[in-house]
């Protein structure tokens, strides 16, 4: 699992970093996102993934991996906004975005260290379409959960299905690597 650390953080580092450079660019606009925006964000990126591993043909020369790199900044955005709501008007410098950033990311790879013990790091056997499926069942759910106003009777909340994408994502992009 030494190794699974390592291979988390490097792809946490390429996502981080294109998180900046985009505060960079655009600011905090994304701030004014509701979580159901941000939901389907995230879905978009996950539809295009599976469209992309069935379609022999791409129209686009973009591939997988940016598009998780996208689920892993629009998840970690969304768990911003459930922490801090939602604002009129950017309000987040890229040093406090960065900040909150490093500590939802930080939460997020506990969880993924102790799913990953207690499963014996049965991800790794699993196929990329696989972990796509399951961001899409998620997301899914996600949307359900929205839909309910955030209630749930006996499952998880929205902020574990976004660290779970989160995870999947990052498992994936290690086997793309």
């Amino acid at each position: 699992m030494q190794n699974t650390s390592k291979e988390y953080d490097a792809v946490v580092s390429s996502c981080r970093s294109l998180f900046i450079k985009k505060m960079s660019d655009y600011g905090s606009a994304w701030r004014i996102l509701r979580l159901p925006s941000l939901t389907d964000q995230i879905f978009i990126k996950a539809q295009r993934i599976r469209q992309l591993q069935e379609n022999a043909v791409r129209k686009v020369d973009e591939g997988e991996k940016s598009e998780f790199i996208g689920i892993i900044n629009y998840s970690i955005m969304a768990l911003i906004q459930l922490e801090l709501g939602v604002v009129e008007n950017p309000d987040l410098t890229t040093e406090e975005a960065t900040d909150l950033y490093d500590k939802h990311i930080g939460i997020t790879k506990q969880l993924m260290e102790d799913k990953n013990h207690d499963y014996g790091e049965a991800w790794r056997d699993m196929r990329i379409s696989s972990l796509t499926d399951l961001i899409i069942q998620k997301l899914l759910r996600v949307k359900q959960i929205e839909d309910n106003k955030g209630k749930t009777l006996v499952s998880e909340g929205i902020d574990a299905n976004y660290q779970d994408m989160i995870n999947y994502a990052v498992f994936a992009m290690i086997h793309m690597n």
